[in-house]
């Protein structure tokens, strides 16, 4: 594709001023690369671990193996990886249902959760179909503060309203389809130490999008749960499906009695051939991240430049993979979209269209020419059509591949095609 004289002067000029945010995202991706590799290590990976496993999957050395290496890189006491977790969306459904009984409360102190949890909480729709609300668990939230911050304030004042009834506390670390910015795990371990010094409830976190964009993990600051895809950062895109569930002993076991069933729990579980691929992008993900962090942090500095608001700023630090640009128009966000696609490696002759996607109140329009189908840590860009009109970009599994995307989006903008 010929680029425009601007957009090939502007991407240059990006290059050159994301320097140090490169250099940083360089760093961090380096710590947790060896963090994996001495797991690995520990664990003795070996060829033996990639082996298939079937039926009840008894003795899979590798599915085992996984499972702890996990743990280990989130500072957790226990995990388990499972390439039949369909989403991100279910990985958390599994965890909340494992840990929440009739009569108790789920308190969100994030705000309102992601739009595909809204059925699975079941507080604004009450059909029957097996919800939360279904089982008589109660689900109540503390908005963040103008700005994105913590209502520390509003947390103690729904802890001593709700007790020893409050037996979750729910953190979403990004931002999902809001315009707020992304908790780092540091952070998310304020808000660990604050609600544990004032109630016994288990603290669980929705950390999708999040894991290798810092240091450590929410785990590593005392969460209890958290959950994720592999079809997101720590499936480093080669994990072809599947999900992850890492955190205390405990709270782990609970959430894989509701995974398998009460007394099996993670010691069943063929693999059929998934774990080479699980090993393999577990081993990739911190430099994927990586690469992905500079495809969002050079599509920050383009469209600020072009005159639209972005989140985070070019020169922030990143905790998640998700740049979001303000398009202000269904038009724009459209647009924005399209030349995504057609800057993919996968079905870039396709026009991507709003449509009705499963659990959003919205139409959703995605641009997501991936191999691996809905795999958001490929390159891929969505966004409900409801103003402001926000895109939400994330991924990108080589820098080079994301900047020539952004650098075709750009150009369809300005071009106005």
């Amino acid at each position: 594709m010929q680029f425009s004289d601007r957009i090939i002067k502007l991407t240059a000029e990006a290059e050159r001023e994301l320097r140090p945010q490169f250099d940083e995202f360089d760093r961090i991706a380096y710590v947790n690369t060896a963090r994996v590799l001495e797991a690995f290590s520990a664990h003795r990976v070996s060829e033996a671990m990639f082996a298939p496993s079937t039926g009840y999957g008894y003795g899979d050395i590798g599915r085992d193996a996984l499972d702890v290496i996990y743990a280990d890189v989130f500072g957790a006491e226990a995990a388990f990886v499972r390439h039949n977790i369909v989403n991100g969306t279910q990985a958390i459904a599994i965890g909340l249902f494992g840990l929440l009984r009739p009569g108790d409360v789920m308190l969100s102190v994030t705000g309102k959760p992601y739009d595909t949890l809204n059925e699975v909480i079941g507080a604004d729709i009450k059909n029957g179909d097996g919800s939360l609300a279904d089982f008589g668990i109660k689900y109540d939230d503390v908005n963040l503060l103008p700005g994105g911050g913590i209502d520390y304030a509003g947390i103690e004042k729904k802890i001593a309203e709700y007790g020893d009834s409050i037996k979750v506390i729910f953190i979403q670390r990004s931002k999902g389809y809001m315009n707020r910015p992304t908790l780092a795990a540091s952070e998310i371990g304020e808000i660990i130490k604050f609600v544990k010094a004032r109630c016994r409830a288990y603290v669980a976190v929705d950390n999708c999008y999040g894991e290798f964009c810092d240091e450590a993990e929410p785990t590593a600051y005392g969460a209890d749960l958290i959950m994720g895809s592999l079809i997101k950062n720590p499936g480093g895109g080669m994990a072809e499906c599947g999900g992850y569930i890492a955190g205390t002993k405990r709270a782990v076991e609970l959430a894989s009695y509701r995974q398998t069933t009460v007394g099996i729990g993670t010691e069943c579980g063929a693999t059929i051939g998934q774990n080479r691929n699980m090993f393999k992008g577990f081993f990739y993900a911190p430099h994927t991240v990586d690469q992905a962090k500079k495809t969002a942090a050079l599509a920050a500095y383009i469209f600020d430049k072009l005159g639209y608001p972005v989140e985070p700023a070019w020169s922030d630090e990143r905790h998640d993979i998700i740049q979001t640009v303000r398009l202000g128009t269904p038009e724009g966000l459209c647009a924005f979209c399209r030349g995504i696609q057609s800057g993919s490696p996968v079905d870039a002759y396709v026009t991507p269209e709003p449509w009705d996607m499963p659990g959003y109140a919205d139409k959703v329009i995605m641009a997501a020419g991936t191999f691996v189908s809905g795999a958001s840590i490929e390159l891929s860009a969505d966004g409900p059509l409801r103003p402001p009109y926000t895109a939400f970009f994330q991924g990108g599994l080589t820098y080079e591949s994301g900047k020539y995307a952004i650098m075709t989006a750009a150009d369809m903008i300005i071009s106005g095609k």
